[in-house]
């Protein structure tokens, strides 16, 4: 510490005698008043100490500007005693989980002064000023032994004991799953379940590269489908409002998860071998650090102003918490994904203050890998069943009946088709190969080309339409779809309203309850925030 003090205060008399030189040299110059004005800028002084630096600098030379140090230094003028009780009571209130302040250790000071009768006791700053080398040091400490650091570099460290230095962006993602900490509901306003939340982070920019909300649980195929959002470049229609674009894409070197069964599948494994991603493993739980953070940042400043949210200390109030849940899959998928490409990824990034998360991910790219074939993707991470073409050229999945072009020649054969949950509405059909599948057509479903329909609506609707016995059809389908748009229309209408009937009038499936407002739900621009406030 010594050492490092006198080297900067040796490169501080270095600077005032350059900069002292420079301003004699223009001594009589037109400029000189103006050089004069700088130089009290740069070394901090008013003009009046500048003018009596330089005479010193004309008297005594290089060697005036040098100020002898005390005998004294380093050392406190305090009684040893009360040195010594400063720094026990300090170390026994930091011990074990223990947490005590320098403030709370000059109040104790002044209490045991009381109870001693001192009239004379170190003062607040002269607590502080023995503590500081102690606090110093246990800093210096906690910096070299916090895990994953080595000076300024972030390593991690992977289960068969390999190190990655973090250097660039896409070179390692980090990818877990969480239950999100809100209640949704179905088509029908019924209470659905928490979804899932997967997340997709580069560890050198923190930047969020891409999500999967869904009803399943965690599994090798959710990964996949986080993966695939996380990679191709996404684009969405004007109905988000957003006001950037989601950039982020691209292949990383290294995956690095937990050892949970849904990252070390033979599944996942063909992934990452296909694409070229080396899976590392966590060493120890404590290096998870940099994925779970942001579940905690969506649950503080998202879900929790969203209605249906939970806690764990909610529990109790589990019954008022689902009836104020009105949200649906869509719905809240939407609004998350305006949060972190508006918000989230727009936020500096604490380690830099001069760089947005998504900022710091551009800049440091050094190559952006790319799949060669979005087809070849699809194959790799997209869900798959097997299923019969029937006579007449059509395809029946989750009750709904396809149809694509060319596949009427197919009637008959064996095929395999690809899904992404969110949307059913269209999928894709492979005829499997001995090594692998050839991509025929994309088949369509019936009457709801234009519409949205996820797996998990698409069995809420089956469900309901059975209970209600009536047939389940395309059609019956589209109109349950219709009747759910007019429902949510009707979120955002006063209360004491009459809901419009169904065109369907026989249909006795719609919620008799009154409908509930949705709440006004606000993303902010991080970056018009930041102008409108001066920074």
């Amino acid at each position: 510490m010594n050492e490092t003090r006198d080297r900067e205060q040796a490169s501080e008399i270095q600077r005032r005698i350059d900069i002292l030189h420079q301003l004699e040299t223009n001594r009589g110059q037109p400029t000189y008043h103006q050089a004069r004005k700088r130089a009290a800028q740069d070394l901090d002084l008013s003009e009046r100490s500048l003018r009596r630096l330089q005479h010193i600098y004309r008297t005594q030379g290089p060697s005036g500007l040098h100020r002898p140090e005390r005998a004294d230094a380093g050392h406190h003028k305090t009684d040893l005693a009360w040195q010594d009780y400063i720094i026990k009571r300090y170390r026994q209130g930091n011990r074990g989980m223990r947490q005590t302040s320098r403030a709370q250790i000059a109040k104790q000071v002044e209490i045991h002064a009381a109870a001693q009768g001192y009239s004379h006791y170190p003062s607040r700053r002269t607590v502080y000023r023995i503590l500081a080398p102690l606090i110093q040091e246990q800093e210096q400490k906690q910096k070299r032994h916090h895990i994953g650091w080595i000076g300024e570099t972030l390593t991690l460290t992977s289960k068969t004991g390999s190190e990655i230095a973090i250097d660039h962006s896409n070179q390692v993602w980090q990818c877990d799953h969480t239950p999100a900490d809100i209640y949704i509901v179905d088509c029908q306003g019924e209470i659905l379940g928490r979804p899932t939340l997967t997340t997709v982070i580069d560890t050198y920019s923190r930047c969020i590269m891409g999500i999967h909300l869904g009803m399943d649980p965690p599994s090798a195929s959710v990964t996949g489908l986080a993966l695939r959002h996380a990679i191709l470049p996404k684009t969405y229609p004007p109905s988000y409002h957003l006001h950037h674009d989601w950039e982020s894409q691209g292949i990383p070197q290294y995956l690095y998860t937990d050892s949970g069964s849904d990252f070390t599948s033979h599944h996942l494994e063909h992934i990452a071998n296909q694409l070229g991603i080396v899976l590392c493993h966590r060493h120890r739980p404590s290096q998870g650090g940099i994925i779970e953070r942001p579940f905690g940042t969506l649950n503080q400043d998202f879900f929790s102003q969203l209605p249906g949210y939970t806690t764990a200390r909610a529990t109790p109030h589990q019954n008022a918490i689902k009836a104020e849940a009105i949200l649906t899959l869509e719905q809240l998928e939407t609004l998350l994904i305006r949060y972190i490409v508006d918000n989230y990824n727009q936020r500096i990034d604490p380690r830099d203050r001069h760089q947005s998360r998504i900022s710091r991910w551009r800049n440091g790219q050094m190559s952006l890998r790319q799949p060669r074939d979005a087809r070849e993707l699809d194959g790799l991470l997209l869900r798959q069943q097997n299923r019969r073409v029937y006579q007449g050229g059509y395809i029946r999945f989750a009750n709904l009946v396809y149809r694509g072009e060319y596949l009427s020649g197919y009637a008959g054969a064996e095929i395999v088709i690809r899904y992404d949950p969110r949307d059913i509405t269209t999928l894709w059909v492979y005829q499997a190969h001995k090594h692998h599948d050839e991509f025929l057509t994309r088949a369509h479903a019936q009457n709801l080309e234009t519409e949205h329909l996820s797996l998990s609506d698409a069995k809420a609707i089956s469900r309901r339409l059975r209970e209600t016995q009536r047939a389940i059809s395309n059609q019956s389908i589209l109109n349950e779809i219709r009747d759910r748009h007019h429902y949510i229309d009707t979120l955002s209408e006063p209360i004491d309203e009459t809901p419009a009937i169904s065109s369907d009038a026989s249909d006795t499936s719609k919620p008799s309850t009154s409908p509930k407002p949705l709440p006004e739900i606000r993303v902010y621009d991080y970056e018009q925030l930041r102008q409108s406030h001066g920074h």
